[in-house]
């Protein structure tokens, strides 16, 4: 990691830093009638959380109900029934004179099961298999993709292409200005090619899973078949449910099902063999393929000189770098992970959730080779750590079945609809300070430092400064939900939006809003020695002992202009306690 700390002027969701706007911090009004009803607000927009250019307003409580009540046909639901609908039609889809795999979230060769299916198809049929990626500056801003993470992906497509080179197969790489435009590019390039079957991994975002159910039926009318697999997942959405037949909204009896499925259908862990190589006739027949460069980033998601030069020092790209960093993470760090994972100055953990959300290491493979480094077959037993690991991997899994079961909240709403009453505050100056990592608070702004730095954080921190905006500060937790998008190299819709569900209480998880993270003790509890906090606050570097954790209140020798703390968090917690009450309709006498 850099030395240095970042400059008090990182850039926020805001651009530069303003003074709160007029009113900001007024509280919204009641709703009228009946809780839990859909209060009308405009701050959303206002406050950067929704981006209207691709989205419409946020969805009323009403609408979520009608999806928790089945009344709503899901998107997972309308492109598994437009796959199925079509399964015979596109069986029967003659190959013609290629087979193209789009690389998506899966940037590997190894262990993707719809590469490796479209390999088998073009290698079955004598034809080549020909790779596209499609770059969409709107699909990075509607998605809020972070600058650094386009970056990631970009140096990582450089990798890719010569990995796929080596097996004589091409990687056009391609921008498509206008996101609503990509479907129909893709087919012109799939007709271009002549290529009459088109694969793809699933995404479970709502806007892909929408596109994609479209795509089927629309490819099958230009004569191209579209097969779009569940490869995300070790355990694809829809395949576990509850005694009662419904999907599972609590973690831990989710993922003794998700074990027990694995221990009952052990080849879900089975690998896929990377492609085979192509007919080497490909070269010529495709030569401008192999020579098309890798574009730049969009202008939109643009990095300087010094940022790209610290980010790839930082994160070097591709599949080979992702398993060495998991290769070595089993072998010389697992046996610490489960005792130690908790404290960020540890190097307890794996870091390669950037792998995993580029798809440059597969969920599957991640704990398939956990398993192997154990000394048992079964997910839960043999070693801690390694236990402990896998059951942290499978959270990923468990967002993404949230997501694909509860689509709402993939529009700005939260799991509880009813928390969307809770009157957040707005203030523009705090959040500004909170994104900048100068609330006063060591741990808080050592985590937001590292973010701002790095495009990382350690999970112990999110949590805390997560907790921190939500429940002290009492500012609307999509705003830093927003802010971390912006920010993180391994941003996951999914994952990042379960894990600002969990610390403002409006998620799947069940401990009610009445969790309220203390940031000092926080602090006190996982980084007892303050090393986490002078790595990323060097004011507070020649601070002893346990002041480094509250230094203004415990006579600490601060220097550089660090910050008092911006609340005290014993009023914050009261304020944030009858705020919640309120929200939700609670008797607050």
């Amino acid at each position: 990691m850099p030395p240095e700390a970042p400059k008090e002027d990182q850039p926020t969701m805001f651009g530069t830093k303003r003074k709160a706007a007029e009113g900001a911090d007024k509280p919204l009004k009641k709703p009228k009638g009946d809780f839990p009803a859909h209060k009308e607000s405009k701050d959303e927009e206002r406050y950067g959380i929704i981006d209207r250019e691709f989205y419409p307003p946020e969805m009323t409580n009403a609408r979520c109900a009608q999806y928790n009540n089945n009344e709503i046909q899901r998107p997972i639901e309308l492109l598994d029934n437009a796959l199925r609908e079509t399964a015979t039609e596109r069986e029967h889809t003659d190959v013609h004179h290629a087979v193209v795999h789009w690389f998506k979230c899966d940037l590997r060769t190894k262990d993707n099961k719809a590469l490796h299916l479209a390999s088998e198809k073009a290698k079955a049929h004598g034809v080549p298999l020909i790779c596209i990626y499609i770059v969409s500056p709107q699909d990075f801003k509607a998605h809020v993709t972070s600058a650094v993470r386009v970056d990631f992906i970009l140096r990582t497509l450089e990798v890719l292409k010569q990995d796929l080179a080596r097996l004589d197969i091409p990687l056009y790489v391609e921008t498509v200005e206008i996101r609503k435009s990509i479907p129909s590019r893709i087919f012109e390039l799939c007709e271009k090619w002549g290529a009459s079957h088109l694969f793809a991994n699933k995404e479970y975002e709502v806007d892909e899973l929408r596109r994609e159910a479209r795509m089927v039926r629309e490819g099958l009318r230009k004569g191209i078949a579209l097969s779009v697999e569940p490869d995300t997942c070790v355990v694809a959405p829809g395949e576990l449910k509850s005694g009662s037949g419904t999907q599972y909204s609590v973690y831990s009896p989710w993922f003794r099902a998700w074990m027990s499925y694995l221990h009952t259908h052990p080849h879900h862990l089975d690998l896929y063999p990377p492609p085979a190589s192509n007919p080497p006739s490909t070269r010529n027949d495709h030569k401008e393929l192999f020579d098309t460069p890798i574009p730049q980033a969009p202008a939109n998601k643009s990095l300087t000189d010094e940022e790209r030069k610290r980010f790839s020092s930082l994160w070097p790209p591709g599949e080979e770098e992702a398993n060495e960093r998991l290769a070595k993470f089993l072998q010389y760090r697992v046996e610490a992970y489960k005792d130690k994972r908790n404290f960020p100055a540890a190097n307890a953990t794996a870091v390669v959730s950037l792998h995993l959300a580029a798809g440059t290491l597969s969920a599957r493979t991640a704990v398939a080779s956990a398993r192997s480094a154990n000394s048992t077959k079964k997910l839960d037993g043999g070693n801690p750590g390694i236990a402990g690991w896998i059951s942290e991997v499978a959270w990923r899994d468990f967002y993404k079945h949230v997501l694909t079961h509860w689509p709402f909240i993939c529009m700005n709403k939260s799991y509880k609809p009813e928390y969307t009453n809770i009157e957040w505050r707005y203030d523009t100056e705090q959040f500004e300070a909170w994104c900048q990592g100068r609330t006063g608070f060591p741990f808080i702004d050592a985590g937001m430092r590292q973010l701002n730095h790095t495009g990382y954080m350690h999970n112990r921190a999110r949590m805390a400064v997560a907790s921190f905006l939500a429940k002290d500060l009492l500012i609307d937790w999509r705003m830093g939900e927003r802010y971390f998008m912006e920010h993180l190299i391994d941003g996951d819709f999914a994952s990042n939006n379960g894990g600002w569900g969990f610390s403002a209480s409006s998620g799947v998880d069940p401990q009610p809003y009445f969790r309220i993270f203390n940031p000092t003790l926080q602090s006190e509890r996982f980084d007892p020695d303050g090393e986490y906090i002078r790595k990323w606050v060097p004011e507070l570097e020649d601070v002893k002992g346990k002041a480094i954790h509250d230094p203004f209140n415990r006579g600490g020798k601060v220097k550089g202009g660090y910050p008092k703390p911006m609340v005290v968090h014993k009023e914050s917690r009261d304020r944030a306690l009858q705020r919640y009450k309120e929200g939700l309709g609670r008797d607050t006498a």
